[in-house]
């Protein structure tokens, strides 16, 4: 068995405030900012690290093939079909950069905020173009298996979905810094993998759910300067009770 380590040894992963340099926040670090205060100071200033988890293996295959097939229609410059279901006037957008945007560690999306010298950034799955509005679309794949029907109320209505809102929300932000256009309604393609089957048969079938989802991003610059004010901190914040990673770290420590 290979011996871990507690702490981070890339100093890059972790902020200082000597220095002077951008500091980068993912969109998955800003979530975790917003879910705990503490557990994010220890992440990023403390530089402790999480237990790794493996990736969840069939929900990026579910990304890839989508990614495949948008692209084949974004390459024709036709609209895909679930546009044409749904009577929307778009196509699948065409960047340059779309690939670097989707890969969240070769960047992603990304805009320097000046104020608080903070680059938060973060990899989307796809992007439409509203031939009407001129405005670019912001599209999550989200693949799952519920035995209950996909509705637009509940699924924008669990209490398990509200990250997936704010997420939205992040990319939406970033990309309006980047100078584009964004409209404000956003869709979640919605996968869900059938169990109404009587056998497996070597396959899963899937009913895909077109999600709109119209974003809030007014919340964000407010959350990115309480942010720095966290990095800043000399000590870490008071232990959140609501957060079940540090009961863990505070019942371990008690134990001993």
């Amino acid at each position: 068995m290979k011996e871990v380590t507690s702490f981070r040894v890339r100093k890059s992963s972790f902020y200082d405030k000597k220095l002077k340099t951008p500091f980068k926040i993912s969109r998955s670090k800003f979530s975790n900012f917003l879910s705990c205060k503490r557990c994010f100071y220890l992440d990023r200033v403390v530089g402790l690290k999480e237990p790794s988890m493996p990736g969840w293996a069939l929900n990026i295959t579910v990304d890839e093939l989508l990614k495949k097939e948008f692209d084949q229609y974004r390459k024709e410059k036709k609209p895909h079909p679930i546009m044409l279901k749904h009577k929307l006037d778009f196509i699948p957008y065409e960047n340059k950069d779309l690939d670097v945007w989707r890969n969240s560690l070769k960047g992603g999306i990304s805009y320097h905020d000046e104020k608080t010298n903070l680059i938060l950034h973060g990899g989307i799955d796809d992007v439409w173009f509203d031939l009407k509005e001129k405005k670019l679309v912001v599209v999550d794949y989200k693949a799952q298996s519920s035995n209950y029907p996909v509705t637009i109320d509940s699924y924008l209505g669990s209490k398990w979905h509200s990250s997936y809102k704010l997420q939205m929300d992040i990319y939406v932000h970033i990309l309006r810094k980047m100078d584009f256009k964004v409209s404000n309604t956003s869709y979640f393609y919605v996968c869900n993998g059938e169990k109404t089957n009587n056998r497996f048969e070597d396959k899963l079938d899937f009913k895909t759910t077109l999600v709109p989802y119209d974003v809030n991003s007014s919340w964000i610059e407010g959350k990115l300067y309480e942010m720095k004010e966290v990095l800043n901190l000399d000590v870490p914040p008071a232990i959140n009770l609501s957060c079940e990673k540090c009961a863990y770290l505070k019942g371990g420590k008690n134990y001993f």
